[in-house]
């Protein structure tokens, strides 16, 4: 059984990220092998302020602790977020902020530069939409944020398997270009990739 996590990182629940989220979901829930579970990002109810930095320890509000269970459940993480200023919406980084913390994710090794990563065993799929070319912030700007979250957040964990799916230009796109993606997306879902 493989265990799927889809995190939908849009503030907004009527976006197309939203619509992506679901279809993945459809496409999983059609394969007998895959459990499913979703985490809206913008449902939860927690301070997006990581305060103190990692100083002095804020106490997790109940909805951060379920992401966490989910987080640590799962085989397979599915992140589906838009590209806003070169980044991720700021309540998608305000939840990595809070929930992949030390002694969570990751462990600073004693006097040492390295660390300990505690999702080794997990796969990933970044799905991300945008308003321009995708071939235009591949080469053009060098995917910031998709090295951010590949690099820098999911390989520093242990992640090391990430698929990356960009989808854009999604403003001014027609019914059919986003038809064609949800459809898409659903057999990623169905493949558990």
């Amino acid at each position: 059984m493989k265990k799927i996590l889809i995190i939908n990182g849009h503030p907004d629940q009527e976006s197309y990220n939203t619509a992506l989220a679901e279809a993945y979901v459809k496409g999983a829930e059609m394969n007998e092998n895959h459990a499913v579970k979703v985490i809206h990002i913008a449902t939860l109810q927690f301070n997006p302020n990581l305060k103190y930095g990692y100083r002095k320890r804020t106490e997790l509000e109940p909805d951060l602790l379920d992401a966490q269970e989910k987080l640590k459940w799962a085989d397979h993480l599915v992140w589906i977020y838009p590209v806003w200023w070169g980044s991720i919406p700021a309540i998608m980084k305000g939840f990595l902020d809070r929930v992949l913390l030390p002694g969570f994710a990751f462990k600073k090794r004693e006097n040492s530069v390295w660390w300990d990563k505690f999702f080794t065993e997990k796969t990933a799929h970044i799905i991300c939409t945008m308003d321009q070319p995708t071939w235009y912030y591949r080469f053009i700007y060098a995917r910031p944020s998709t090295n951010a979250m590949k690099k820098l957040t999911l390989n520093f964990i242990g992640i090391r398997s990430v698929k990356v799916t960009s989808i854009g230009p999604i403003r001014l796109s027609k019914d059919t270009f986003r038809t064609k993606w949800l459809k898409k997306i659903e057999k990623f879902g169905k493949l558990g990739r």
